[in-house]
């Protein structure tokens, strides 16, 4: 598992998907989230506005990342 570092309180799940480097661009992150593919702490997320706090983990086709 990878930890990636933001330097703000939170952060957008689209925006983080993006920054962590699961996926290239926000449109790529809003259609997999909204089509049930992403999971946040073991849980499928399908809100792409969904705030993520240092120590939440975000898995997407096998890959993981925690907010750091």
């Amino acid at each position: 598992m990878e930890i990636v570092t933001i330097e703000t309180p939170f952060i957008r799940l689209d925006a983080f998907l993006k920054f962590a480097g699961l996926l290239e661009t926000g449109g790529q992150a809003k259609t997999v989230v909204q089509g049930g593919e992403v999971q946040v702490n073991g849980e499928t997320c399908t809100q792409r506005g969904r705030k993520l706090i240092p120590g939440d983990v975000v898995a997407y086709r096998g890959r993981t990342a925690q907010v750091g």
